[in-house]
């Protein structure tokens, strides 16, 4: 299960101090939603085309596998997939905006956040009924869960 950060992780607000520096909001339950996913041995990972640090340091206390900086987040995607073994059809990817239209385009379950851009619209299997970083991605991380336990 792949993930976008800003907008899905976060509310997409960011936080700029009078030195310029960034911070964003996320949802703490999203951490425990990932941990249960881990639990029951899926593969999580971030793929962003963010630079910020606050994306690292926000999936290193998560655990989860982070790509940032990314220009070209599908090809990221395919590396990650091929170096697991599998195709882009055995891949979830939560997105939100224009620049996750490639990633959810390619996968076998796209899947966009309540408040997604109108733009991802069209491509989405699934929208979430929670909006990004106000708990969509435990939502996700719940109905995996809820769907492998049955």
């Amino acid at each position: 299960m792949a993930f976008d950060f800003d907008g899905v992780f976060t509310d997409n607000t960011v936080y700029v101090t009078e030195d310029g520096r960034e911070s964003v909001r996320c949802w703490r339950g999203d951490g425990l939603g990932l941990r249960e996913l881990g639990r029951l041995g899926i593969a999580t990972v971030i793929v962003s085309t963010e630079t910020n640090a606050v994306v690292q340091h926000r999936s290193r206390k998560m655990a989860v596998r982070c790509f940032n900086g990314c220009e070209d987040k599908l090809a990221i995607l395919r590396e990650i997939a091929n170096e697991m073994g599998i195709s882009l059809d055995a891949v979830a990817f939560v997105g939100n905006d224009v620049n996750d239209l490639a990633c959810l385009s390619a996968v076998g379950l796209p899947v966009i956040v309540s408040d997604a851009h109108p733009s991802v619209e069209k491509v989405a299997r699934y929208r979430t009924t929670t909006r990004g970083g106000r708990g969509a991605v435990r939502e996700v991380c719940d109905l995996f869960a809820r769907t492998l336990a049955s």
